[in-house]
């Protein structure tokens, strides 16, 4: 997909404060500025999940400021993919989107040695979408 659009991923889990935003902070470290990022959760949760900053940040990454936030029609409407991690159908669905669903582990109430493989494995499929999109 080679356009002069930005492209815009937002990535959709229940809670919005594990998953999507361990996804989010590894497109925004990997893709810099060639890639808008957006991440949202159906029913958000207060505060991001302690182990999954502490796992991002040991790759680095400081997503510690970041705050949970609700789903809109508007954020899906304004993506060009949507990613989401187990939320099932409470996404809004809208033709001509792409989207994925990533089967992930949910990562709360885990501790660090749990987290680190879905960190893991979320980084190896930020990869592969950085090369789809770019």
């Amino acid at each position: 997909m080679t356009t002069d659009h930005q492209p815009t991923v937002l990535f959709v889990c229940v809670h919005n404060a594990g998953r999507s935003q361990m996804a989010a902070g590894y497109l925004q470290h990997l893709a810099g500025d060639r890639i808008e990022v957006l991440s949202a959760g159906s029913q958000p949760g207060n505060r991001i999940n302690p182990v999954a900053v502490q796992a991002m940040a040991e790759e680095g990454i400081d997503i510690a400021g970041n705050q949970p936030k609700v789903l809109t029609t508007e954020a899906v409407q304004a993506s060009d993919v949507v990613i989401t991690m187990g939320c099932g159908d409470e996404c809004p669905y809208f033709p001509g989107k792409r989207y994925e669903d990533w089967e992930l582990d949910d990562p709360a109430g885990q501790g660090i040695d749990a987290v680190r493989p879905i960190r893991d494995e979320i980084r190896r499929r930020i990869e592969d979408l950085i090369a789809s999109l770019t």
